[in-house]
């Protein structure tokens, strides 16, 4: 009989120490689970404001591509107002001396006949 409430004994023991460890394990899991959770919507935040982030990085892109289209229009028309500019002097340089040859002649011929 001693054997029996031994071997009984053990056995709840064995049970007890079972239930323990399952009790254990059950718990791990949740805390695994629980922690899987939290790591899947820190994943979902980090992917959706990477997806901010590249809206607005091609957006920027974007604005820099039209910024670089105006400012290559911009050096053609400064260009071309350059060109225009030295045209303009060029001209005003003839007509300066059209009009100095013109009165060089109006003096000559006022001057020098009589």
């Amino acid at each position: 009989m001693f054997d029996d409430d031994d071997y009984e004994q053990r056995n709840r023991q064995l049970l007890f120490q079972g239930t323990q460890v399952l009790e254990r394990t059950g718990q791990s899991l949740a805390r695994s689970t629980q922690i899987a959770v939290e790591t899947e919507t820190i994943g979902h935040e980090v992917i959706s404001e990477l997806g901010e982030q590249r809206e607005a990085l091609l957006r920027t892109r974007g604005r820099l591509e039209d910024a670089n289209e105006q400012l290559s229009s911009a050096k053609n028309i400064l260009k071309s107002m350059s060109r225009n500019v030295f045209y303009n002097k060029l001209i005003l340089i003839l007509i300066i001396i059209i009009e100095i040859l013109i009165l060089a002649c109006l003096c000559y011929l006022k001057f020098l006949k009589h």
